[in-house]
């Protein structure tokens, strides 16, 4: 089954402008931009067949053709990642068996938790669309409080059934738990990972429906699936001693150059 990567990139982000040209410094003091991570992470996957950047920005295609990414220009019309990259699979084609969303604000996503979830879909041919899942452990957890008592939007956490269907995604921190646990404590509540991996059809149709009620709530796309009725695996992931974060937020930089100043990551 071919497989396409794409990374959706757009300048004008409401809650960080600019967010894809962000410098991020690596343990050796060598700063990249934050579209330039996630392209390296994107090209670490195995058994992928093709790698594009889609934005709408001149900026964004020339710091991108810059280091050498292969860019595919969308309209400024795509309301969300999912919808540019429905645009981007049409723009070649639409003839791959699998597109793969790696969203371009997780710079440190570890290239097993994209095979796993290819191989997840490949695996669920009732699933229209597939997302990883990493069970949080107390640390984590307790950066997603800290954050929302903050009053900032960290990570996206997710529930779903035994047969590992999503039953919903939110960026409050879902299933509550009352207990407090030590850093190193494996805890009920799942990070969701940003990336998604689509069947074309389930993705041509996705910019054709209307956004709902608990998309515009949310402001997380992959309801827009669940609220049409299509059924989306959660494949769980392990970290495998990696750490793990999105940048979400301004204050996500230091935390994100620490994690990778830690993990020898340049």
């Amino acid at each position: 089954m071919s497989v396409l990567v794409v990374i959706p990139a757009r300048f004008a982000s409401t809650r960080y402008p600019g967010k894809p040209l962000v410098p991020l410094k690596g343990a050796s003091g060598v700063s990249r931009t934050l579209i330039e991570r996630s392209w390296l992470a994107a090209k670490a996957v195995t058994g992928v067949d093709r790698v594009v950047v889609a934005t709408d920005d001149d900026q964004i295609r020339e710091a991108c053709e810059g280091f050498g990414a292969e860019v595919v220009m969308t309209s400024s019309r795509c309301f969300n990642g999912t919808e540019r990259c429905a645009e981007a699979h049409g723009e070649l084609g639409g003839d791959y068996d699998i597109v793969v969303n790696l969203q371009g604000d997780a710079p440190l996503t570890p290239h097993w938790f994209v095979e796993d979830l290819i191989a997840g879909l490949r695996g669920a041919p009732d699933a229209g669309v597939a997302t990883p899942v990493l069970r949080c452990d107390g640390a984590a957890l307790n950066g997603f409080l800290a954050d929302r008592r903050a009053g900032r939007v960290g990570g996206t956490t997710a529930v779903f059934a035994t047969d590992k269907s999503a039953l919903y995604f939110s960026k409050e921190v879902i299933p509550f738990t009352s207990e407090v646990y030590a850093d190193a404590t494996l805890t009920p509540v799942f990070h969701h990972v940003g990336v998604y991996a689509y069947r074309p059809d389930a993705l041509a149709a996705y910019p054709g429906w209307l956004i709902g009620p608990l998309e515009r709530l949310e402001g997380l796309e992959q309801l827009r699936f669940m609220e049409n009725g299509r059924k989306v695996l959660c494949v769980e992931v392990e970290a495998k001693g990696r750490q793990f974060w999105e940048l979400n937020n301004p204050e996500d930089v230091p935390r994100l150059e620490a994690m990778m100043a830690e993990m020898g990551f340049d």
